[in-house]
């Protein structure tokens, strides 16, 4: 299928599957005339990079994976895994936020709150 075509049945625009192939997350092979043709499976593939992104996974990450995942025999078992990978990282930065916000906290109402705790202003 063309890339209009691709777009248009995968919710997306034609510069976003440009860019996705620039990177590698999806390809399509050239026609003579210089057209991109892109599988049927590319349908599907771009909803799930689209629902990968909003569960919080960078391209990146996607491309990273994506091979894997479209082999793997038990294909929950490796999503489960990379979920879990990822709640991690999601625990981590929010114990990160609320650090930081304990330390915006306690220079709330001080003179310079660019100053160090405890230095005299």
């Amino acid at each position: 299928m063309r890339i209009g075509e691709l777009a248009a049945q995968a919710g997306t625009t034609k510069d976003t599957i440009r860019f996705y192939e620039k990177v590698g997350l999806v390809a399509g092979r050239r026609l003579a005339n210089g057209y991109r043709d892109f599988p049927p499976e590319a349908v599907a593939w771009l909803h799930y990079v689209r629902t990968a992104q909003t569960l919080g996974f960078s391209l990146a990450e996607i491309a990273r994976h994506g091979d894997e995942l479209r082999e793997a025999p038990d294909a929950a078992e490796a999503l489960s895994a990379l979920f879990e990978e990822k709640i991690q990282v999601i625990d981590a930065r929010m114990a990160e936020l609320a650090a930081l916000r304990a330390e915006l906290a306690e220079r709330v109402g001080i003179g310079c709150p660019l100053r160090a705790i405890g230095q005299s202003g």
